[in-house]
């Protein structure tokens, strides 16, 4: 079975400047990252399948590809509020980490949804971006009838009211969850619709890349007209 030691020595093997630069160009400032593309990561994170302690250790290295690893192998089911409540407040600095790894565990745990609720409200812009990442990773896999209506009617509320004046991050997540809701919830199909007219364009700073942030209104709609509204996914990971 694979060890910590031994895994950390694959991924350093893997690495590569040019990775490396493109994470750093998405805003991911880790102070330790080997540069392991995503492709490699899924292939290491084959052999590693089910080793939920392994997945654990790998995120507390504090390693920018150790910690995405372990969010392609870890069962979100399996750990604690205390264990997610580090890992957002460990994925500080990494959006990678923040707004994937983190939402990819946290959706799958009962204690989600209460999560999801208290991270938005942080101070801390990756915390409060997981917050809103995970919200949106339910809606897209729980049936609607788990989910509070009135609550998500509240949170797009929420969005209309402070998304332009909330930090950067925090703005291109509120902007996704909006199309979230429109995309997989379909009885708020209406109200996601009015929401994301009301915002409008959101600007975000998206660093040295070429990403754009999606108009919440047009992308909705194109998922309409594609017959995708309210189709749930089985999970958010990629």
């Amino acid at each position: 079975m694979a060890s910590l030691k031994s895994i950390m020595a694959e991924l350093s093997s893997k690495g590569s400047e040019k990775t490396r630069s493109i994470y750093a160009r998405h805003g991911n400032h880790a102070k330790q990252m080997f540069g392991v593309s995503v492709a490699n990561l899924k292939q290491v994170a084959k052999t590693i399948k089910g080793q939920q302690a392994l997945a654990c250790e790998l995120y507390g290295t504090g390693n920018f590809d150790a910690m995405y690893l372990a969010g392609m192998v870890a069962a979100g089911s399996q750990m604690n509020a205390q264990q997610l409540q580090a890992w957002a407040e460990g994925a500080s600095g990494m959006p990678m980490i923040s707004e994937y790894t983190v939402p990819w565990v946290t959706t799958e745990n009962p204690e989600g949804r209460a999560l999801a609720l208290e991270w938005m409200k942080s101070k801390n812009e990756s915390v409060a971006a997981s917050g809103w990442c995970t919200y949106s990773g339910l809606v897209a896999t729980k049936a609607d009838a788990l989910l509070d209506l009135e609550e998500i009617e509240r949170l797009l509320a929420t969005v209309v009211k402070e998304i332009h004046a909330a930090p950067n991050r925090v703005r291109n997540v509120m902007n996704g969850f909006v199309i979230a809701v429109g995309t997989y919830v379909k009885p708020l199909l209406k109200q996601a619709k009015a929401a994301a007219q009301k915002i409008g364009a959101v600007s975000v700073d998206v660093g040295d890349t070429a990403c754009k942030v999606p108009l919440a209104s047009a992308t909705i709609a194109k998922n309409e007209a594609a017959g995708r509204v309210g189709k749930k996914r089985k999970t958010i990971r990629c």
